[in-house]
C-alpha cells in the first residue's frame, strides 16, 4: 500500500476536468494532502475584520489537487476514507454582508478567531465547542466540459458541508471523467448542521485519505458511510443531494434512500419509505451556498443488518 503526500500549492479554486492532475495514484494508496484555510492562506490568526474584507475572493475554497486515480472511468464509483484530518491549532469564522442564512438580520461584516485545544475550542466563553474536523469540499472533475467556482455543490460532491465527513468516514462519489481527479480542502475544525453564518471553523489542516476505486458501479449522487459518535446514535448511512429547491432537494434524498434500502436490504419500496418515515433523520448540511441547499438523508446503520455497500 503506497504512501504518498501532496502540497497545497498551486491550489485551485474551480471545478474544471481539464486542470492537469498534480499526483496520480493506484487504488488503494494513502494520501496526505497539505489544505490551506478556506481564503486560500489570507486570512491569520491575527487578520482583523479590516483584513478580512480586502481578501481576494477568487481565492476562497483554494483546493488541494487534482488527484489522479489510475484506471478510474466514467460509471466507475470513487471511495474515499477519511483517515485523518488535523487541525494546527486556530481557525476563524465570518459574517460576510449579503450572505449566510439569516442575511437581512445580520448585516455587518464580522471575523470569529478561534484558538482550538485538542478536541475543543474554549474561544467563544462559556460555550465548549467539541472538535470534528472534516472538510468542507471534496469531490472530482464534473463531467461537463467548462470551469466552474467550487461555491455550488453537485453530483460530482463539491462544497458540500456535511459534518459527518470526519475521521472514520467513507465518501462514495461517482467518476464522472476519466481519472476521477479528486480535490479537496475548506476544511473545518467543527460546524453545525446549515453553516447558517456562512462559515464553520475554517482553519488549515493535514488531511489523510484513502482511496478505492469500484468499478462498473452506478451511483446517482454523493453517499457516505459516517463514523458516526455515540452522543449522535453512531454510525449512519448518509445519502446527500444538492439542489436550488430545498424540498424538492430532500424529496430527491429520501427517494434515494428508499432505493438503497430496496437495493441492498431488500425491502419493497413502500416498506422502505415506512422505515424511512418512522427512522430517518432529515437534516440541511448547509443553507448557504445559493442557490444551492444541501440535504442529508441518514439511517442509523445499528438499526439494519450489517452490508457493503459495493
Amino acid at each position: 500500500m503506497k504512501e504518498h503526500s501532496l502540497s497545497a500549492e498551486p491550489t485551485h479554486s474551480v471545478w474544471n476536468r481539464e486542470l492537469a492532475p498534480r499526483l496520480t495514484i493506484a487504488p488503494g494508496a494513502i494520501v496526505t494532502l497539505e489544505c490551506l484555510d478556506a481564503s486560500g492562506g489570507q486570512v491569520r490568526p491575527d487578520s482583523t475584520v479590516e483584513d478580512f474584507l480586502a481578501i481576494d475572493r477568487a481565492r476562497i475554497h483554494a483546493l488541494t489537487g487534482p488527484i489522479e486515480v489510475a484506471g478510474a472511468e466514467v460509471g466507475d464509483v470513487l471511495a474515499v476514507k477519511v483517515l485523518e484530518v488535523a487541525h494546527r491549532g486556530w481557525a476563524w469564522t465570518s459574517v460576510i454582508p449579503g450572505l449566510g442564512f439569516l442575511e437581512e438580520r445580520f448585516s455587518g461584516a464580522y471575523l470569529f478567531q478561534w484558538k482550538l485545544e485538542g478536541y475543543q475550542s474554549r474561544s467563544l466563553a462559556p460555550a465548549v465547542v467539541p472538535l470534528r474536523p472534516f472538510c468542507g469540499v471534496m469531490g472530482v472533475a464534473p463531467g461537463v466540459a467548462g470551469e466552474f467556482r467550487t461555491r455550488p455543490p453537485g453530483v460530482f460532491g463539491g462544497n458540500l458541508d456535511v459534518r459527518e465527513l470526519s475521521a472514520g468516514a467513507t465518501l462514495y462519489l461517482p467518476v464522472l471523467h476519466a481519472g476521477a481527479l479528486f480535490s479537496a480542502g475548506d476544511a473545518h475544525a467543527a460546524q453545525g448542521d446549515g453553516e447558517v453564518c456562512v462559515n464553520g471553523m475554517e482553519m488549515p489542516a493535514e488531511v489523510t485519505l484513502q482511496f478505492q476505486l469500484h468499478k462498473g458501479q452506478t451511483l446517482a449522487g454523493p453517499m457516505l458511510e459516517s463514523a458516526g459518535y455515540p452522543d449522535e446514535g453512531g454510525p449512519e448511512w448518509i445519502v446527500v443531494e444538492s439542489g436550488e429547491d430545498a424540498i424538492r432537494t430532500a424529496q430527491a434524498a429520501t427517494s434515494r434512500m428508499i432505493d438503497l434500502l430496496v437495493s441492498r436490504w431488500g425491502f419493497t419500496a413502500i416498506e422502505a419509505y415506512v422505515l424511512c418515515s418512522v427512522a430517518m433523520k432529515l437534516r440541511f448540511s448547509q443553507v448557504v451556498n445559493r442557490p444551492m441547499t444541501t440535504v442529508s438523508a441518514a439511517i442509523l446503520k445499528k438499526i439494519l443488518p450489517a452490508r457493503r455497500l459495493f
